[in-house]
């Protein structure tokens, strides 16, 4: 499997810490040289492992934040 290169250009921040460490961040990330995207994921303290995670385009974090308003809780 080829090398996944990545660069985070922004930490927006962190939901969670595991025991171990690890953060459950949202970030803006740059994959492979493309255009960044917001990025959910877990990462290791050093940000150089991470989980399973997904990425969200402007217009996509955009109607997440509209759903998100519109919870009741």
């Amino acid at each position: 499997m080829a090398d996944i290169k990545f660069e985070i250009k922004e930490s927006i921040g962190i939901l969670a810490e595991s025991a171990k460490g690890w953060t459950k961040e949202l970030n803006l990330v740059s994959w492979n040289d493309k255009e960044p995207k917001f990025d959910l994921r877990e990462w290791d303290p050093s940000h150089e492992k991470m989980g399973k995670g997904m990425t969200l385009t402007r217009e996509e974090i955009i109607k997440l934040k509209e759903l998100l308003n519109s919870l009741d809780i």
